[in-house]
């Protein structure tokens, strides 16, 4: 199994999954021509897309949609609500929806999907759990960790988990306080410390490869991403890396193993 990551951040998402005969995009929050190249870049074309799974209906999630649905004919997958909402903002989308149910398995080529709800300041919002194989889970955009969360990435070979703002920078930064409430809330943003301790547990729990994504341009750096969480990974073992807000990160994994390029 292959996970590249395109873009992970409030300007943009979308990540690349191969493996069991799919190639599957998670998210289409980046312009198809920027798309384009970076599928390049993998040896893969629009045509090569076997689904574009999306998350929720933000912006940043899907400004790449209407257009590469124009050049593409690969279906959208989303659990009920995000589809109604895609419906509604995309006309033209309504024949190439596939709803999915949230916490049930579903089939693409030979891997096994499943959509879990995170908590976020929309009317739906979930991650999805991949395995074939390998096992790799997504979870961004939540407020907080809950028991559906860790259900969904408890176990995987690889993650990639939201590490959106340093708690301190966000407080002393330049956002209106109503803002900072809601990227704060439960329904909001994951902070560096929350991140931590969701990842502590994980590798604990045998994940080998964390993946920090969605990271603020404004109350956040890499930096300080990387090394609160890596201090809370002491001792574990676990591979660390932190996705690019515009870039490209590869990560080829296997059962218990990683290899990573960029």
């Amino acid at each position: 199994m292959k996970i590249t990551v395109f873009a992970s951040g409030s300007s943009g998402n979308c990540l690349l999954l191969s493996g069991g005969g799919a190639n599957l995009l998670i998210d289409a929050g980046i312009s198809t021509r920027r798309l384009c190249a970076q599928l390049a870049r993998c040896c893969l074309s629009l045509q090569d897309i076997d689904g574009v799974l999306i998350t929720h209906e933000h912006s940043d999630h899907i400004s790449g949609l209407k257009v590469l649905l124009d050049h593409s004919v690969c279906p959208v997958i989303a659990p009920r609500t995000v589809a109604a909402r895609l419906g509604g903002m995309l006309p033209r989308i309504d024949g190439r929806l596939r709803v999915v149910p949230v916490g049930e398995p579903f089939p693409i080529g030979a891997l096994t999907l499943r959509a879990f709800s995170t908590p976020h300041d929309t009317d739906q919002s979930v991650g999805y759990r991949v395995e074939g194989g390998a096992s790799f889970a997504i979870a961004t955009d939540m407020g907080c960790v809950t028991e559906e969360i860790r259900d969904g990435l408890r176990g995987c070979d690889a993650v990639l988990i939201e590490a959106n703002h340093d708690e301190e920078m966000l407080r002393l930064g330049p956002y209106p306080v109503y803002l900072k409430r809601r990227i704060l809330s439960d329904r909001g943003h994951l902070s560096n410390e929350n991140c931590a301790a969701l990842a502590r547990e994980l590798a604990e729990g045998g994940t080998g490869t964390i993946i920090l994504g969605h990271l603020s341009r404004q109350n956040n750096t890499p930096a300080a991403a990387l090394g609160a969480v890596s201090a809370a990974l002491e001792g574990t073992g676990a591979r660390l890396l932190c996705a690019p807000d515009f870039g490209f990160l590869e990560v080829t994994v296997e059962e218990k193993k990683c290899s990573v390029s960029s």
